[in-house]
């Protein structure tokens, strides 16, 4: 019971982490352009709590997972729960609409109940219906900046036309739609690179121990050999290095290092084994370790990029040969979490660092309603110099968004089999 709870805390604090820091790019750039972000919610589901400060509302949800940003839209000015019929509560200041209560169980000082007739809530920012025990149709200006209070009792700003999404323009459109993954990968460099300082010690592309019977050995390496380059391109790190052995197909590498002041050069045949179910090659060597903070600083960039690399590999891998096997959700990584939890706090961060990158590049495949979706859509209104039909853009969105939530459970339904079942 204690390794689950460990588990579980672990799992809600990774997952959270990597989505809120992705959902804050968003965020930020968003109010950087003039857009309305009405909230920023962290977790899922019935809301908890909430704070409202320049004009985004801060929610915590009752489901300790992920987050969300809620930014004014079409879409967003589309679903607005207020409808001609319905009676409200409403707030009112010299003449002017500030607030719109819909929630029976939340009251406002001084509200007064309001059957809808008519609104625009978005141009011409009116209200007209009829105040209790009135019969007379009062039309009633409405405040750029007033406020909503939903069903559920979360209080957020009106989104007028000009605080919209669509409002911005178009580099600004598309600098909030990378912000998410953009973060991401600012959150992965940053994670390494803590991991980097934390460790004893970050491999060096000097050899520490040459293991007995290995192909390092057999073509003649010996500790203490700095490798330079294999195949004519040059080695920087141990990542790379790893990178080039377990990427290459050839049979043999040659390898060029430096021993004694002096470079040579040798040919290694590299062998395969199975480890975790995967064939990895191998040459029998181990790196030395250095504790100075440029090369901690450059290990946590090596890293990040080596592990960018192997997400690109299994991304074009999925593309030639798909299998739902190559991908995992929420239940894969609760598993993967369970794994790493028990080898302590850095084998978690480097967790952490590897999901976030991972999240980071798959948002940016062009498939509608992520992010890589959102930003082809830019693109194409750059090239035509137009914007996309409202009609059009929703089509594209909701089909793509159709498509993910049948990946998801197809996905969810294999890890459960693969996990739990089988």
């Amino acid at each position: 019971m204690e390794k689950m709870m460990q588990t579980l805390i672990t799992f809600i604090l990774v997952f959270g982490v990597i989505v809120i820091v992705h959902e804050f790019g968003h965020f930020y750039f968003a109010k950087k352009s003039g857009v309305r972000v009405r909230e920023f919610a962290i977790g899922m589901g019935p809301k908890l709590f909430q704070t409202q400060r320049n004009g985004t509302t801060y929610t915590l949800r009752i489901l300790p997972v992920g987050g969300y940003v809620r930014m004014a839209s079409r879409a967003e000015a589309e679903e607005n729960p207020l409808q001609p019929g319905m009676t409200v509560m409403l707030g009112v200041v010299d003449g002017v609409v500030e607030k719109i209560n819909l929630a029976e169980q939340v009251e406002i000082i001084g509200g007064r109940a309001f059957t809808v007739n008519d609104f625009d809530l978005v141009d011409a920012l009116f209200i007209e219906g009829y105040f209790e025990n009135e019969e007379t149709l009062t039309r009633l200006p409405v405040d750029h900046d007033a406020s909503m209070i939903e069903s559920d009792g979360t209080e957020l700003l009106i989104a007028p036309r000009d605080t919209q999404f669509e409002s911005a323009k178009l580099w600004q459109r598309a600098l909030i739609n990378f912000a998410g993954p953009l973060n991401n990968f600012l959150l992965t460099i940053v994670l390494f690179t803590g991991v980097a300082f934390a460790m004893p010690g970050v491999t060096t592309t000097t050899l520490d121990e040459v293991q007995s019977n290995s192909p390092a050995l057999q073509a003649g390496l010996k500790s203490g050999d700095d490798i330079k380059s294999i195949d004519g391109k040059k080695v920087r790190s141990w990542q790379d290095m790893q990178t080039m052995v377990q990427g290459s197909s050839a049979a043999s590498l040659k390898m060029t290092y430096e021993r004694n002041s002096k470079t040579q050069t040798v040919t290694v045949k590299p062998q395969a084994k199975e480890i975790q179910g995967q064939k990895v090659r191998q040459i029998g060597v181990t790196p030395e370790l250095t504790k100075a903070p440029g090369a901690r600083l450059n290990y946590a960039w090596q890293v990040t990029k080596q592990s960018a690399t192997q997400i690109w590999r299994a991304i074009i891998g999925l593309f030639q040969s798909f299998s739902l096997n190559k991908l995992g959700g929420p239940v894969a990584i609760y598993k993967n979490t369970e794994q790493v939890s028990s080898y302590g706090l850095i084998s978690v961060i480097s967790f952490t660092a590897m999901l976030s990158i991972n999240l980071g590049m798959m948002n940016l495949l062009p498939i509608p309603a992520l992010d890589g979706g959102k930003l082809l859509l830019n693109l194409i209104e750059a090239i035509f110099r137009r914007p996309i039909s409202e009609k059009v853009e929703m089509t594209v969105t909701i089909a793509g968004a159709a498509l993910l939530v049948v990946l998801m459970i197809a996905v969810t339904g294999n890890d459960l089999f693969r996990y739990f079942i089988k």
